[in-house]
Protein backbone atom coordinates (compact mmCIF):
# COMPACT_ATOMS: atom_id res chain seq x y z
CA UNK A 1 0.00 0.00 0.00
CA UNK A 2 1.53 2.99 -1.11
CA UNK A 3 0.59 6.13 1.13
CA UNK A 4 0.89 9.62 -1.59
CA UNK A 5 0.68 11.62 1.98
CA UNK A 6 1.56 11.75 5.67
CA UNK A 7 -0.81 12.72 7.86
CA UNK A 8 1.22 14.49 11.01
CA UNK A 9 -0.68 15.77 14.58
CA UNK A 10 0.55 16.01 18.08
CA UNK A 11 -1.75 14.41 19.98
CA UNK A 12 -3.38 10.94 18.72
CA UNK A 13 -7.11 12.59 19.53
CA UNK A 14 -6.36 15.48 17.20
CA UNK A 15 -6.81 12.41 14.61
CA UNK A 16 -9.04 9.88 16.48
CA UNK A 17 -12.45 10.93 14.06
CA UNK A 18 -9.91 10.49 10.61
CA UNK A 19 -8.62 6.82 11.90
CA UNK A 20 -11.71 5.63 13.15
CA UNK A 21 -12.36 1.71 13.14
CA UNK A 22 -8.59 1.88 11.93
CA UNK A 23 -6.24 -0.71 13.85
CA UNK A 24 -3.61 1.44 15.15
CA UNK A 25 0.31 0.05 14.11
CA UNK A 26 1.45 -2.25 17.14
CA UNK A 27 4.86 -1.96 16.66
CA UNK A 28 4.88 1.70 16.61
CA UNK A 29 3.01 1.58 19.12
CA UNK A 30 5.79 0.17 21.79
CA UNK A 31 7.42 3.76 21.12
CA UNK A 32 4.70 5.95 22.17
CA UNK A 33 3.52 6.41 18.05
CA UNK A 34 -0.11 6.15 17.32
CA UNK A 35 0.33 5.38 13.19
CA UNK A 36 -2.51 4.19 11.45
CA UNK A 37 -2.42 3.38 7.75
CA UNK A 38 -5.14 4.35 5.50
CA UNK A 39 -5.73 3.42 1.40
CA UNK A 40 -3.50 6.59 0.34
CA UNK A 41 -2.42 7.98 3.27
CA UNK A 42 -0.32 7.31 6.81
CA UNK A 43 -1.87 9.10 10.02
CA UNK A 44 0.80 9.43 12.92
CA UNK A 45 0.78 11.16 16.20
CA UNK A 46 3.75 11.25 18.76
CA UNK A 47 3.43 14.27 21.18
CA UNK A 48 4.07 17.97 20.99
CA UNK A 49 6.51 20.09 20.16
CA UNK A 50 9.58 19.41 17.97
CA UNK A 51 11.23 16.12 19.24
CA UNK A 52 7.76 14.17 19.64
CA UNK A 53 6.85 15.53 15.65
CA UNK A 54 10.36 14.42 14.31
CA UNK A 55 9.76 10.66 15.45
CA UNK A 56 6.32 10.99 13.92
CA UNK A 57 7.84 12.12 10.70
CA UNK A 58 10.24 9.45 10.74
CA UNK A 59 7.89 6.68 11.87
CA UNK A 60 5.12 8.01 8.73
CA UNK A 61 8.48 7.84 6.37
CA UNK A 62 8.03 4.15 6.59
CA UNK A 63 5.58 3.82 4.65
CA UNK A 64 5.94 3.48 1.00
CA UNK A 65 5.64 6.53 -1.24
CA UNK A 66 5.01 9.55 0.84
CA UNK A 67 5.33 12.53 -1.57
CA UNK A 68 3.58 14.93 1.17
CA UNK A 69 3.93 15.71 5.02
CA UNK A 70 0.82 17.61 5.98
CA UNK A 71 0.68 19.09 9.78
CA UNK A 72 -2.32 19.40 10.98
CA UNK A 73 -4.57 19.34 14.48
CA UNK A 74 -4.99 22.28 16.74
CA UNK A 75 -3.61 26.24 16.81
CA UNK A 76 -4.64 28.99 18.58
CA UNK A 77 -5.49 32.45 16.93
CA UNK A 78 -3.16 35.04 16.62
CA UNK A 79 -5.28 37.15 14.72
CA UNK A 80 -8.02 39.40 16.23
CA UNK A 81 -11.50 37.73 14.70
CA UNK A 82 -10.15 34.67 13.52
CA UNK A 83 -13.32 32.17 15.30
CA UNK A 84 -12.58 29.68 17.32
CA UNK A 85 -14.14 26.12 15.03
CA UNK A 86 -12.56 27.67 11.98
CA UNK A 87 -10.28 25.37 9.95
CA UNK A 88 -7.04 26.95 7.89
CA UNK A 89 -4.71 26.17 5.71
CA UNK A 90 -1.35 27.53 5.99
CA UNK A 91 0.50 29.69 2.86
CA UNK A 92 3.37 30.10 5.30
CA UNK A 93 4.63 28.38 8.20
CA UNK A 94 7.55 30.65 10.67
CA UNK A 95 10.01 29.11 13.29
CA UNK A 96 9.98 31.94 15.95
CA UNK A 97 12.82 30.51 17.46
CA UNK A 98 15.08 31.01 14.39
CA UNK A 99 13.07 33.06 11.88
CA UNK A 100 13.06 30.41 9.11
CA UNK A 101 10.32 30.84 6.33
CA UNK A 102 8.43 27.85 4.97
CA UNK A 103 6.37 28.32 1.93
CA UNK A 104 3.51 25.35 1.30
CA UNK A 105 2.83 23.45 -1.59
CA UNK A 106 0.57 25.38 -3.83
CA UNK A 107 1.31 28.70 -2.90
CA UNK A 108 3.66 31.63 -4.65
CA UNK A 109 6.68 32.61 -3.99
CA UNK A 110 5.63 36.41 -2.44
CA UNK A 111 4.67 37.83 0.71
CA UNK A 112 0.75 37.23 1.73
CA UNK A 113 -1.51 34.53 2.74
CA UNK A 114 -1.88 32.67 5.82
CA UNK A 115 0.87 32.54 8.28
CA UNK A 116 1.28 29.58 11.02
CA UNK A 117 4.00 30.91 13.59
CA UNK A 118 5.21 27.74 15.10
CA UNK A 119 6.67 28.50 19.11
CA UNK A 120 8.17 25.94 21.83
CA UNK A 121 5.68 26.34 24.09
CA UNK A 122 2.07 27.41 24.64
CA UNK A 123 1.34 30.60 23.39
CA UNK A 124 -0.27 32.91 26.02
CA UNK A 125 -2.58 36.13 24.79
CA UNK A 126 0.84 38.21 24.91
CA UNK A 127 2.49 35.61 22.61
CA UNK A 128 -0.50 35.66 20.28
CA UNK A 129 -0.32 39.40 19.92
CA UNK A 130 3.36 39.64 19.69
CA UNK A 131 3.37 37.10 17.12
CA UNK A 132 0.37 39.18 14.69
CA UNK A 133 2.62 41.78 15.03
CA UNK A 134 5.93 40.87 14.10
CA UNK A 135 5.15 38.04 11.63
CA UNK A 136 0.97 39.31 10.50
CA UNK A 137 0.41 35.58 12.14
CA UNK A 138 -2.96 33.88 12.00
CA UNK A 139 -2.20 30.67 13.94
CA UNK A 140 -0.07 29.55 16.45
CA UNK A 141 1.56 25.84 17.04
CA UNK A 142 4.20 24.15 18.38
CA UNK A 143 4.84 21.63 15.49
CA UNK A 144 4.54 22.85 11.82
CA UNK A 145 7.88 24.41 11.86
CA UNK A 146 9.72 21.10 12.49
CA UNK A 147 7.93 19.46 9.51
CA UNK A 148 7.91 22.00 7.15
CA UNK A 149 12.05 21.72 7.95
CA UNK A 150 12.15 17.81 7.40
CA UNK A 151 9.74 18.17 4.22
CA UNK A 152 12.24 20.38 2.99
CA UNK A 153 15.15 18.76 3.76
CA UNK A 154 13.87 15.34 2.33
CA UNK A 155 12.73 17.24 -0.90
CA UNK A 156 9.14 16.38 0.03
CA UNK A 157 5.69 18.86 -0.25
CA UNK A 158 4.54 20.50 2.61
CA UNK A 159 1.12 21.40 3.60
CA UNK A 160 -0.37 22.06 7.31
CA UNK A 161 -4.27 22.43 7.96
CA UNK A 162 -4.79 23.60 11.58
CA UNK A 163 -7.97 23.59 13.41
CA UNK A 164 -8.38 26.85 15.44
CA UNK A 165 -9.21 25.80 19.28
CA UNK A 166 -8.89 29.03 20.82
CA UNK A 167 -9.43 32.73 19.94
CA UNK A 168 -6.53 35.53 20.42
CA UNK A 169 -7.77 37.37 23.77
CA UNK A 170 -7.98 33.46 25.36
CA UNK A 171 -5.08 32.59 27.80
CA UNK A 172 -3.93 29.11 27.31
CA UNK A 173 -0.56 29.63 28.69
CA UNK A 174 -1.12 27.61 32.17
CA UNK A 175 -1.97 24.36 29.72
CA UNK A 176 1.85 24.05 30.02
CA UNK A 177 1.49 22.83 32.96
CA UNK A 178 0.02 19.82 32.30
CA UNK A 179 2.53 18.51 29.73
CA UNK A 180 3.27 14.85 30.22
CA UNK A 181 6.19 12.13 29.37
CA UNK A 182 7.02 11.99 25.70
CA UNK A 183 5.20 15.23 24.44
CA UNK A 184 1.55 13.75 25.63
CA UNK A 185 -1.30 16.04 27.39
CA UNK A 186 -2.26 14.57 30.92
CA UNK A 187 -6.02 14.98 30.20
CA UNK A 188 -6.62 13.42 33.73
CA UNK A 189 -4.75 16.24 35.61
CA UNK A 190 -6.49 18.84 33.83
CA UNK A 191 -9.91 17.70 34.35
CA UNK A 192 -9.26 17.24 37.96
CA UNK A 193 -7.32 20.67 38.80
CA UNK A 194 -10.22 21.86 36.30
CA UNK A 195 -12.81 20.28 38.34
CA UNK A 196 -11.34 21.93 41.53
CA UNK A 197 -11.71 25.62 40.07
CA UNK A 198 -15.32 26.24 39.23
CA UNK A 199 -14.37 29.95 37.84
CA UNK A 200 -12.86 28.16 35.32
CA UNK A 201 -15.44 25.72 34.56
CA UNK A 202 -16.68 28.17 31.75
CA UNK A 203 -13.65 28.78 30.16
CA UNK A 204 -13.24 24.51 30.20
CA UNK A 205 -16.60 24.36 28.55
CA UNK A 206 -16.00 26.79 25.51
CA UNK A 207 -12.56 25.33 25.37
CA UNK A 208 -13.76 22.11 24.55
CA UNK A 209 -16.72 22.69 22.48
CA UNK A 210 -14.52 25.09 20.21
CA UNK A 211 -11.96 22.12 19.91
CA UNK A 212 -14.42 19.59 18.90
CA UNK A 213 -15.45 21.85 16.39
CA UNK A 214 -12.19 22.69 14.93
CA UNK A 215 -11.68 18.98 15.20
CA UNK A 216 -14.73 17.91 13.39
CA UNK A 217 -13.96 20.24 10.59
CA UNK A 218 -10.67 19.00 10.19
CA UNK A 219 -11.70 15.84 10.24
CA UNK A 220 -14.01 16.88 6.78
CA UNK A 221 -10.74 18.99 5.08
CA UNK A 222 -8.60 15.78 5.59
CA UNK A 223 -10.93 13.44 4.10
CA UNK A 224 -11.41 15.64 1.19
CA UNK A 225 -7.49 15.99 0.72
CA UNK A 226 -7.15 12.23 0.97
CA UNK A 227 -10.10 11.69 -1.64
CA UNK A 228 -8.46 13.56 -3.88
CA UNK A 229 -4.51 12.23 -4.22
Amino acid sequence: MRSKVAIIAALPHELARLVRGVRRDPAWAKQGVWLYRLEKAVVVAAGMGAERVTVAVEAALTADGVETLLSTGLAGACAPGLAAGTVLEANWVVDAGSGERFAAIGTQAAEGGSVLVTTARVAGVQQKTELASRYGAAMVDMEAASVARMAQGLGLGFRAIKGISDESDVELSSLEAFAGDLGTFRTGAFALHTALRPMEWRRAVALGRASARALAGLEARLREVVERL
